[in-house]
């Protein structure tokens, strides 16, 4: 069953104790596990896991799963980064239908074609819930709200200029006004000089800009982002991902040009549809890379999928080498 973000009253009528959240918006996802289901069931124990800890350990978690034991305290199960390979768990704990445990998956972006998807939202004792970015007006809101708490008079233009960093990211407008809470410490003023020194990015990169700015071999942008941005080794999977999904679509539209010989005409009736502000950087990705070339690039990620998974310690630098690497190409 699907619950649109905005009609989040509707999860007090409902009894589902699996909850399937997705999307790009993590700040939104995270305040909603935080405010209605952290918050509300205080009495419940927390326990949070990463997808492949899981799959990694499956017969042992699922071992303790079954166990009656597993179900003496009520508990919330938090489980980041899912994917289509945690149906089969989710499956298991569906059939035992225990009210004891909340289980929250909390994944990225999900095609129409996943299965897990697709799982939540035919099945009408399960809530699945899209999160989408948030638009100016929300942030600027969000921001407001944050300026007029602390009593610090700030102008329209301020409010804009943070709003349009933060990418249509909460998560993002959070990390920027914890900076200007500390800067504040206390003051009523804040000129916008200093605003664009605190959130001196000149742009907020996403994980999706950067990913298709390195298949675009654009090297110069590439770099920039990955030095304006504090990205953390819990974004290093999410990267991977999402330049397999871009990856992915670049092989399938060089098929459609070898038969149509029109990349305009391939790029504006690809399905699922191109927005068009993405069809000119989609446009330079068919263009920067041959057929066998994107071949071989789709195994070399899952090679640096797998590298990660093994030293996550040293993630961000795998990954950002893999990226510079890449990008650089001829």
């Amino acid at each position: 069953m699907i619950i649109k973000s905005f009609e989040l009253n509707k999860l007090n009528k409902e009894k589902a104790n699996i909850i399937l959240l997705y999307g790009e918006n993590e700040g939104f996802k995270n305040q909603v596990i935080v405010e209605h289901f952290i918050n509300k069931f205080k009495n419940k124990k927390v326990e949070k896991y990463d997808e492949i800890e899981i799959l990694n350990n499956y017969e042992n978690f699922l071992s303790n799963l079954l166990n009656k034991s597993f179900f003496d305290d009520e508990k919330i199960i938090i489980i980041s980064r899912t994917s289509d390979k945690i149906l089969s768990l989710v499956e298991e704990i569906f059939s035992k239908n225990d009210d004891k445990i909340l289980l929250i998956l909390n994944s990225g972006i999900l095609e129409k074609k996943s299965k897990l998807r697709n799982y939540f939202e035919k099945e009408k004792n399960l809530i699945c819930i899209p999160f989408y970015s948030d638009n100016i007006n929300t942030l600027s809101s969000l921001a407001n709200e944050f300026f007029r708490k602390k009593n610090v008079s700030i102008s329209r233009e301020i409010i804009n200029l943070i709003s349009e960093r933060c990418n249509g990211d909460r998560k993002n407008l959070e990390n920027e006004l914890n900076k200007i809470s500390i800067y504040l410490n206390g003051e009523s003023k804040i000129t916008l000089e200093e605003i664009e020194k605190l959130t001196n990015l000149a742009e907020n990169y996403s994980i999706s800009e950067l990913a298709d700015n390195c298949l675009s071999k654009n090297v110069k942008k590439t770099v920039k982002i990955l030095n304006e941005n504090n990205f953390t080794s819990d974004d290093c999977m999410q990267i991977t991902r999402t330049l397999l999904i871009k990856l992915k679509r670049i092989l399938e539209l060089k098929k459609v040009c070898e038969n149509e010989n029109n990349i305009d005409d391939a790029i504006s009736g690809f399905k699922p549809p191109i927005f068009w502000k993405d069809k000119t950087i989609v446009k330079s990705q068919i263009l920067a890379w041959k057929k066998n070339e994107a071949e071989k690039l789709v195994n070399k990620i899952s090679d640096i999928e797998l590298l990660i998974k093994k030293n996550s310690v040293n993630s961000l630098s795998i990954i950002s080498d893999f990226i510079l690497n890449t990008s650089s190409k001829n």
